[in-house]
């Protein structure tokens, strides 16, 4: 049952406060592990690289599966926050975050295998090139499975935004922003897939939209929503 004295700016600013952890455990992620542990180069270098900085590869574990679980709790505050807007929209959105979880964690788990194969504490018998080898081979699919989950990370968008530019109580340009930046990561994926070697072309190209979801959690966080106007029809 829902309690009518929930406020909606509290929870506007709480979903703002999720994303805002979230993006900081992304960050993290994708830039910050990549930065300091090469894992591009060829099988010997990438397990030197690892077994160097297996601590942190194991940080970057622990932040992944940390990042899933704020992403599911920040998805259902959204759904929280909207649900009023648009019922079958806020359930789309959740549902279309809902089914990528399990994937994250079959990528962990690869990346673990990864580890404890360059560590030879499994596969003994395998030569110690065939078990880089193989190990390598489990983080390049983590590689591809990335490039087309970012097709996820833009389908979500798309309900958000249209929920953004639909309420009464968050800016229309919001919503705008959302649907472009969700649009963006569409076709970086598909550039990813069908032509890698523009890929950071595009990424470089495609960036300003892609601050989209920043620019609405700042809102979220700072601003929160405008409470006067939770009742009002949606447009």
């Amino acid at each position: 049952m829902e309690n009518k004295d929930y406020s909606l700016k509290k929870t506007a600013r709480l979903a703002g406060l999720l994303y805002l952890i979230w993006i900081i455990t992304g960050l993290y992620s994708i830039f910050y592990i990549p930065s300091q542990i090469n894992m591009r180069d060829d099988a010997v270098t990438a397990a030197q690289n690892i077994l160097s900085n297996e601590f942190l590869f194991r940080t970057g574990i622990i932040n992944d599966l940390i990042s899933s679980i704020i992403w599911v709790f920040m998805v259902l505050v959204l759904y929280q926050l909207f649900k009023s807007v648009n019922e079958r929209h806020a359930k789309l959105l959740v549902a279309l975050v809902i089914v990528q979880i399990p994937t994250f964690f079959f990528m962990e788990a690869f990346n673990i295998t990864s580890l404890m194969i360059f560590k030879g504490e499994i596969l003994k018998t395998f030569e110690l090139s065939q078990r880089q080898d193989l190990a390598m081979l489990f983080l390049k699919i983590n590689d591809y499975v990335v490039s087309t989950l970012v097709l996820f990370w833009g389908l979500w968008l798309f309900p958000l935004g249209i929920l953004v530019y639909r309420s009464r109580f968050l800016p229309r340009f919001l919503g705008i922003w959302l649907l472009i930046n969700g649009f963006a990561l569409l076709v970086l994926s598909f550039t990813s897939l069908l032509l890698p070697q523009y890929k950071d072309m595009v990424f470089k190209i495609a960036f300003p939209a892609m601050l989209g979801e920043v620019a609405f959690m700042l809102w979220l966080l700072i601003k929160g929503a405008k409470e006067q106007t939770v009742n009002a029809p949606a447009s």
